[in-house]
């Protein structure tokens, strides 16, 4: 190997230095710090020249041909996407560190045909494995591939950006049984799941969520008891989405605010009514930070007396049995109040209706139970619909006594399904099980 030692290398004629051999050559610059360029100057790759080691700008070569239909990015380019014609989707090509794609709306359609930019297979965009939506006109986006951690993140955009997360000025999420009524969007959980959103919006669209929230029933006892207490009713106010009726517990009661994240979400079952020993109270729904207590069992004819006589508290108070006060509700207390008091019993052993969402149950009298207490009406999912009502009581009259919305009626019905009504008492057979609750979460999706 030949070796020259030299300080400066100058070129002979012209303008241009050349170093190194031609093809299949390599050149070694060897030394703690290296400068290439001077003041001024301008270091650039030769066409079709690629680089390592240095890391990327953010920035790709746009393709000025504009695309009109699903296609397959390539790492490094910039596309203008016309979807004057229709929505269509980018399919963005497996992650590795540091590629790069970007979009932008090349007619400003986007908010008339939304673009989806959908990750590779199991990838992810902004943590989340599911597609980017842009429907905001003259939007623009830019996607680097971090890690199987985040995958794509958005890291120059026009408009809302969301943290490389799915772009919209609207609600996006997904969960329950999903339907819309109009602009308006309602996820209905009649058990246990996930609600999941993947994209908060922004005040100019949505970022908000209107709530129901009612917990399960208690149930009602045997031989002259009392009914069980409605579950926990808590309503949002209705006015971010769309001002459907409300019952009077959700008036002023502010939406949540949206936020990109996974709820769990918890639908209480109702109580179980039994022919000899207690009945047992109602279990809580819980959505976010909104938990509605289920609803209190009723007094009953069973061992230990006389405390098994006084209704639980709950959400709503089961009936008492005797001299008896019904049990409280709203317990815990909330604000607006989540239900109602039981009402109370009678000597020698008649029997109060359960509480229920809007009224206290009624106290028993001589030879005749309480009716279970009101319920409360609510339109969230496009219709109204009566829930929440409190189980009816038991006397020693033949007649059968009404529950309020939702709650069951003597001699032993049970709460309705997915209303969290109190179950009502019964005479010979077990008294009636709780309705199970039900959670309801409403936004705006479009405009």
């Amino acid at each position: 190997m030949s070796k020259i030692e030299v300080d400066v290398i100058t070129q002979q004629s012209g303008t241009t230095l050349t170093a190194g051999g031609g093809a299949s050559k390599t050149v070694v610059v060897d030394g703690s710090a290296v400068t290439l360029g001077r003041c001024g100057g301008t270091v650039a790759l030769a066409s079709g020249a690629t680089q390592t080691g240095f890391g990327r700008t953010v920035t790709v070569d746009c393709q000025t041909t504009p695309k009109t239909a699903t296609f397959t990015a390539v790492s490094g380019e910039g596309y203008f996407c016309n979807t004057s014609g229709g929505a269509f989707t980018v399919n963005l090509p497996a992650g590795s560190s540091g590629a790069i794609v970007s979009v932008a709306d090349y007619t400003r359609t986007f908010q008339t045909n939304a673009l989806t930019v959908s990750p590779n297979g199991s990838e992810k965009i902004g943590g989340v494995a599911a597609g980017a939506t842009l429907n905001v006109e003259g939007q623009s986006a830019t996607f680097v591939y971090v890690d199987g951690t985040e995958g794509w993140i958005n890291v120059q955009e026009t408009s809302n950006s969301v943290e490389g997360r799915t772009i919209t000025n609207y609600v996006i999420a997904s969960g329950g049984s999903e339907s819309t009524c109009g602009d308006y969007k309602i996820h209905t959980f009649t058990g246990p799941g996930t609600f999941q959103v993947t994209n908060e919006g922004t005040p100019s669209g949505s970022n908000t969520l209107d709530y129901l929230v009612i917990a399960g029933g208690g149930a009602g006892g045997r031989n002259y008891s009392a009914g069980g207490g409605a579950g926990g009713y808590r309503e949002s106010s209705g006015t971010a989405s769309g001002s459907y009726s409300i019952s009077p517990l959700g008036s002023g009661v502010a939406a949540l605010p949206a936020s990109f994240q996974s709820y769990p979400i918890v639908v209480g079952a109702g109580g179980t009514g039994a022919p000899v020993c207690a009945p047992t109270s109602g279990s809580p729904s819980v959505f976010s930070s909104i938990t509605s207590t289920g609803g209190g069992r009723a007094g009953a004819n069973f061992s230990p007396t006389p405390v098994a006589f006084v209704g639980a508290t709950g959400g709503s108070g089961g009936g008492s049995r005797c001299a008896n006060a019904g049990g409280a509700g709203n317990t815990p207390p909330v604000s607006p109040p989540q239900g109602n008091p039981g009402g109370a019993g009678a000597s020698p052993g008649y029997a109060g209706g359960g509480g229920g969402a809007t009224a206290a149950g009624t106290a028993g009298t001589n030879l005749v139970g309480g009716n279970g207490g009101a319920g409360a009406t609510s339109s969230i999912t496009g219709s109204p619909v009566g829930r929440a009502g409190g189980g009816a009581g038991r006397g020693n009259a033949t007649g059968g006594n009404p529950g309020g919305s939702g709650g069951g009626a003597v001699p032993g019905g049970a709460g309705s399904t997915n209303t969290g009504g109190g179950g009502a008492a019964a005479q010979t057979c077990a008294g009636g099980n709780g309705g199970s609750g039900i959670i309801v979460i409403r936004y705006k999706f479009q405009n």
